[in-house]
């Protein structure tokens, strides 16, 4: 029987002494992110108003769900953030929920593992024009610097094919 493994986010020196970047002010957070993988882009709101516009690098294999470990695809639906990481190899992330109950309950009945660790991430030191991750949601280290203050953990994230 399929057991997901319990993953634990341990906060740790970011990497060559850097801090990371403090919460913004509850008044300029972002309430909701929204991902749209075909037009690659990712944006931040508070309530209805758009705050930010972010180009993104998605997986390997953009196209469709994300179905087991290993498919290098970014999942789609409704998550929230539930993790913070200031010492990312890739400069700093943020955790997204996934797998869901769903998509547990879809890979133990299919066999697999579902996979894990999906996350916004930097890592774009330079733009790359195409997809690299293996199922993240990868902006530059500068955007990232901006979304980790921006973001607090429980921010609903929707992710559309």
């Amino acid at each position: 029987m399929f057991r997901p493994a319990l993953v634990l986010v341990l906060s740790a020196a970011p990497v060559a002494g850097q801090a990371a970047p403090d919460l913004a002010p509850p008044e300029q957070r972002a309430t909701r992110i929204h991902v749209d993988k075909s037009d690659r882009r990712m944006t931040l709101y508070r309530g209805d108003e758009a705050i930010a516009h972010y180009a993104v690098r998605l997986g390997d294999a953009p196209h469709g769900h994300k179905q087991r470990e290993g498919d290098e695809r970014t999942p789609e639906g409704d998550y929230t953030i539930n993790g913070r990481n200031p010492n990312s190899r890739f400069h700093l992330s943020l955790r997204i929920s996934y797998p869901s109950a769903t998509d547990r309950r879809r890979a133990r009945e299919g066999g697999y593992p579902p996979g894990g660790d999906i996350m916004i991430h930097g890592g774009n030191a330079g733009y790359r024009a195409f997809d690299w991750t293996d199922g993240c949601i990868a902006v530059t280290n500068a955007e990232m610097d901006r979304i980790y203050a921006l973001v607090p953990n429980g921010t609903p994230i929707r992710i559309d094919p």
